[in-house]
């Protein structure tokens, strides 16, 4: 049995930690501010000592001296609230502390306290392919899960809103697989086309409809019968050309070019732009009433950086596509997987896998270990460091407070949400911006 002290400032938190802990066998005891951690280090001898990171009186980091100066000096796991912030105190603190990231669970608190190299856990880890396709077991991924699982049990037609890279063919792909439909999955790009050929593409054509079409071409309507049909890009689909599929999404008919014949038509559209609903409005880009008759349920998925959770899940799984392709046995270091989480990836998932392939590459292959570029290259994004940004005589009060700066601009100024992702009481972020004369009267 070991004797744990809890450091946190989060009462809810400090509650379900405790349960834990004392559910494994431990006897634990708890201290919401340095001071008061403080006060239990002088009563009494810890086998192990989870720290938060920021707490109400200073840095969880002041304990350091502290607690190697004891006689018996105790294990120290700190706890941080998000992964970009721990890659950054990991660089600060050093390799001889673990690390643990909110929300925490049942498993990682046993692996810790236990002092069992995290290695061993990730080679029993089994990634869960939801709907076997989708990555991530964030929470706002569970919640993509719930919506998909939702509109594939209807006939509804679906909107995917998000970034470049984040997946929307992939989502549409699993969307289809959702709904048992027995009929296929096709997808086409609506940016792809060139104007006088869209129509052909989507609706077919006769012979001799045009030049050069040499036969009857089934458009891409009529090869979903019964399916499902993806719509990629459907901003970039010419406005003049949009009261034809109108037509379609109302009437659940088409006429091929250069025909007269109306066909009937049975299938699903998820249709998909990287285009924001305020940018879709303004730049009227699509009509309205498409748009209404496209969007039934809209689904955003979200960006990488929104999930950082997710970025070793993602990581292991291009690595282990990796090996199995190239007959490799490449394994990431989990300061390496610290490394990735830090990074923003303005390219999302496309530009992960790509940078996991190319780092992949540049190792050497009759060795397990990957070596990482100094630095991730982006030519559609300002260069980021793989080396988190500390510089020699920074203090810990200078990190903190560029962490607590970068996540409130990250949640445009929301508090609350801001010391959520950090893992702290919103008392506590007050406390520091007040600190740093950042807080106006009204606040």
């Amino acid at each position: 049995m070991l004797t744990v002290l809890l450091v946190d400032d989060d009462t809810e938190f400090t509650e379900v930690a405790c349960t834990i802990i004392e559910f494994l066998g431990h006897e634990v005891l708890t201290a919401a501010t340095l001071a008061e951690a403080r006060d239990w280090l002088e009563k009494e001898t810890f086998d192990h000592v989870l720290l938060d990171f920021m707490l109400p009186d200073g840095s969880g980091a002041h304990l350091f001296n502290e607690l190697d100066a004891l006689p018996k000096r105790p294990r120290i796991t700190l706890i941080t609230g998000h992964p970009s912030v721990k890659g950054v105190i990991k660089g600060l603190c050093g390799p001889n502390i673990d690390y643990l990231v909110k929300p925490i669970q049942r498993e990682e608190i046993e692996a810790v306290l236990s002092g069992k190299p995290k290695e061993h856990a990730h080679e029993k880890e089994t990634i869960e392919k939801h709907f076997d396709l989708l990555i991530g077991e964030s929470p706002i991924m569970k919640e993509l899960y719930k919506l998909i699982s939702r509109v594939s049990k209807t006939s509804a037609n679906v909107m995917l809103l998000g970034e470049s890279g984040v997946g929307k063919e992939v989502v549409a792909a699993a969307i289809h697989r959702a709904s048992e439909s027995e009929g296929p999955y096709i997808a086409t790009n609506c940016g792809a086309f060139s104007k006088e050929l869209i129509g052909s593409e989507l609706f077919g054509h006769e012979k001799g409809a045009f030049t050069g079409a040499v036969g009857r071409k089934e458009g891409v309507f009529e090869q979903a019968e019964g399916g499902t049909l993806f719509l990629d890009e459907i901003t970039e689909m010419p406005i003049d050309m949009q009261p034809n599929l109108l037509r379609v999404l109302e009437n659940k008919v088409v006429i091929r070019v250069g025909g007269t014949k109306t066909i009937p038509v049975n299938c699903r559209v998820v249709s998909a732009t990287n285009r924001t609903m305020e940018e879709i409005a303004q730049s009227k880009v699509l009509r309205e009433d498409i748009y209404f008759r496209l969007a039934v349920f809209p689904i955003t998925i979200p960006a990488l950086r929104e999930r950082k959770e997710d970025i070793p899940l993602l990581a292991k799984t291009f690595i282990d596509e990796f090996n199995k392709d190239n007959g490799a046995n490449f394994k990431w270091k989990e300061g390496q997987l610290d490394t990735l989480q830090a990074y923003d990836w303005p390219g999302n998932v496309r530009e992960l896998r790509h940078f996991v392939h190319r780092a992949a590459i540049m190792s050497d292959p009759e060795q397990s270990d990957i070596e990482l570029p100094k630095t991730i290259e982006s030519p559609f994004a300002q260069k980021q460091s793989t080396t988190p940004a500390l510089q020699a005589g920074r203090t810990i009060e200078d990190v903190e407070k560029e962490l607590i700066y970068a996540t409130l601009e990250k949640v445009n100024g929301n508090k609350t949400m801001a010391a959520d992702m950090l893992g702290i009481s919103t008392k506590t972020l007050y406390n520091r911006l007040h600190a740093y004369g950042d807080l106006s009267k009204e606040d």
